[in-house]
């Protein structure tokens, strides 16, 4: 009785934030995403451009590919197509132009408008004293928060516990003058670890900071401090946040920004040390890089008793005596470059760097790691292009670890008329390629051991309705965590959207998977199961006037492995947000039910969140989900975020497991965020 109810409140009426064009995509992003992102990841970089260009719009006139990339939601088809028409027809003259260029639909049109501009910046950019002390932006943000119930990691247990306190802080400042000098500094602190001067610390468990210097005559980019590469299609060396597979068909062709300053909390995938980008010749340009880090690993003994590394830890964590030990245990020190040839619609680049660790690393005795990475040091190169000829773009990568195997990818963007587009893409990641900075399109979490091929449409019919559409097929030659032979899958994804006004928005989207692994079953010889995934989602959401707007949202899961029944989970939630005009005060809340048998049928949802955070829940077990977020403006330029968030759930004892367990049956996370611009 209580679904049918749901169901009925669903397509009946009201939910969610009053979200403009850019944060809708990248609502839709990161829900592709969430299942393979760690729950607490920061994506603030993806606001932060956002932010940014609303504040300083491109002048589309006077921009470079580098730039526009930025945006993510324009695909490199559109940029090249936009390029053509400045060249063939000069430069623009009202931005309405934009609908004679080829692949620009109204919703690229739309999303587009709040960050571009005809009009040539008011900004001096001549860097003196005065101008960058008095003509810059400057962001501060303060993040405190914590969950109220006590974890079971902070109370006083014999073993492995949590040495520091269970509140979270962030402290980040930024620094940008006209786009040609920017700076950074951030601390934070996880839960459980140490406040300030715990054990190998500085001052927090985690500092990064940047200077950056830009269009400095032949120098395009200096930075010194934290920094990301991505250069290509992610084959060879891509550090910092990278899209995937998504209902943006386009999104698999990566858009490259090369060098980039890192401000983000993340505490991994980042380069430190100094990076730049000069123009040597006309149409070329050289990337030299150096960086110098320590990365946490889990160190061991050898039959020789030299310390070897087993596992090196992504989490960025240091709560326990274990994972304290194990910080900044080895040295990472890395040296190369990158030099790109890029004329009108041709553009291409080789890359190389050497790597060198202060320990070798071991594979263990599993089978499935027998061509894993073994040694101290490793040198990638490669080669990547895009070409854009008429209404095609193509793109591809090849990258080679030396001692080691070959990877590649090759694919094309096709305009088919105005209304249809599609993408096709083929790749072959041998089994052992060995790249520790490797984010090319694949189906698991790495770019090896894995051949495929991917294609999407994306079709406009009439002016409301859109419809995607991609099917990948992938295939792991060698056997993998929990699969002891070669496997393969597929994975498909349809969604059909209409949007007859800029206030309403309705899709329905349906994604299947199918993999393979280990039976479950007590056997005398293990065999592959097939494990089949699938999802439903209805979503509409719309706005009622300037001031209140809604989303409604059914998504139903189902889970099958082997010849065991299916099992079926289902999520509903409502969300309402208030945003008048003219007020110092906006909020927004969601009540959500969810019902799923087992964490197999669980479902991820988008969660609305204090700026620069994005927070993506996790929906398993039986309960529902609640949160408020509110905003006040308390003068100009100083404005105060709060959030509380629940899980309560049904029929239980305890949430969470090992040290993260609550007693109880719910959980209550609480944030506070001042943000001062100066």
């Amino acid at each position: 009785m209580r679904f049918k109810i749901l169901i009925i409140l669903l397509f009946m009426g009201a939910a969610a934030k009053a979200q403009t064009q850019e944060d809708n995509l990248i609502k839709d992003l990161i829900e592709s995403l969430a299942e393979n992102l760690p729950e607490d990841y920061d994506l603030s970089e993806l606001e932060d451009r956002l932010v940014f260009f609303k504040k300083h719009p491109i002048n589309l006139n006077n921009t470079n590919a580098e730039e526009l990339k930025s945006l993510f939601f324009l695909s490199p088809l559109q940029i090249s197509n936009l390029f053509t028409h400045i060249k063939e027809n000069g430069k623009l003259i009202d931005l309405l132009e934009l609908q004679s260029i080829a692949d620009f639909d109204l919703i690229t049109i739309q999303r587009l408008l709040p960050f571009v501009t005809l009009r040539q910046s008011d900004l001096v950019d001549k860097i003196n004293y005065r101008n960058i002390s008095t003509l810059g932006d400057n962001d501060l943000v303060l993040r405190f928060g914590r969950v109220i119930e006590k974890l079971k990691g902070f109370t006083d247990l014999p073993g492995s516990r949590y040495l520091g306190t269970q509140e979270r802080f962030l402290f980040r400042y930024k620094y940008n003058y006209s786009n040609r000098i920017s700076a950074s500094l951030i601390f934070e602190k996880d839960a459980g670890e140490k406040f300030i001067r715990g054990d190998k610390q500085l001052l927090f468990d985690y500092q990064s900071a940047h200077v950056g210097i830009y269009n400095a005559g032949r120098f395009k980019k200096i930075i010194v401090g934290d920094y990301t590469l991505q250069f290509g299609q992610g084959l060879t060396l891509w550090s910092g946040f990278s899209f995937g597979k998504a209902p943006d068909v386009a999104s698999v062709a990566k858009k490259d920004v090369g060098l980039k300053a890192y401000t983000s909390a993340n505490e991994f995938s980042f380069l430190r040390g100094l990076a730049t980008t000069v123009n040597i010749k006309k149409y070329i340009d050289f990337t030299p890089f150096v960086s110098f880090r320590n990365l946490d690993g889990s160190l061991s003994l050898n039959s020789n008793d030299d310390e070897v590394l087993a596992t090196v830890n992504e989490t960025g964590l240091h709560r326990t005596a274990t994972e304290i030990k194990n910080k900044n245990s080895i040295s990472q020190k890395i040296f190369g470059g990158v030099i790109q040839y890029q004329k009108d619609n041709l553009s291409i680049g080789a890359i190389a760097y050497h790597s060198m660790y202060s320990n070798e690393f071991i594979t263990g005795t599993q089978s499935y790691r027998h061509y894993s990475f073994t040694e101290k040091k490793l040198t990638n190169i490669g080669l990547h292009y895009n070409y854009s000829f008429k209404n095609i773009y193509f793109f591809g990568e090849g990258g080679k670890s030396l001692n080691g195997g070959l990877a590649y990818l090759n694919g094309a963007l096709v305009s088919l008329s105005s209304k249809i587009s599609a993408v096709v893409l083929h790749r072959n990641y041998k089994k052992d390629y060995h790249n520790f900075f490797n984010q090319a399109t694949a189906e698991a979490s790495e770019a090896f051991n894995e051949k495929g091929f991917y294609a999407g449409l994306n079709i406009t019919p009439v002016k409301a309705w859109n419809i995607s559409f991609y099917a990948d097929y992938f295939k792991f030659p060698w056997l993998k965590f929990r699969i002891d032979a070669p496997s393969d899958g597929y994975e498909i994804l349809g969604q059909v959207t209409y949007t007859p006004t800029k206030t309403f928005k309705a899709f329905v989207r349906y994604k299947s998977e199918l993999k393979q692994q280990n039976t479950d079953l007590e056997v005398p010889i293990n065999y592959l199961d097939n494990v089949k995934k699938e999802s439903y989602r209805g979503d509409v959401s719309w706005q009622l006037n300037k001031s209140w707007s809604f989303q409604n949202r059914l998504e139903i899961s189902q889970f099958k492995k082997g010849i065991v029944k299916a099992e079926f989970g289902y999520m509903v939630y409502q969300d309402v947000d208030y945003s008048p005009t003219l007020s110092k005060i906006s909020g927004n809340f969601r009540v959500a039910y969810f019902n799923t048998p087992s964490y197999n049928s669980r479902i991820y949802a988008y969660e609305d969140d204090v700026l620069y955070n994005f927070s993506f829940g996790m929906y398993s077990g039986k309960g529902f989900r609640n949160y408020i977020n509110l905003k006040y403006k308390i003068i100009k330029h100083l404005d105060v975020w709060a959030r509380c968030a629940m899980f309560l759930y049904k029929d239980v004892e305890t949430v969470g497991s090992g040290l993260d367990e609550i007693k109880g049956n719910k959980k209550t996370d609480v944030k506070l965020q001042i943000r001062y611009q100066f």
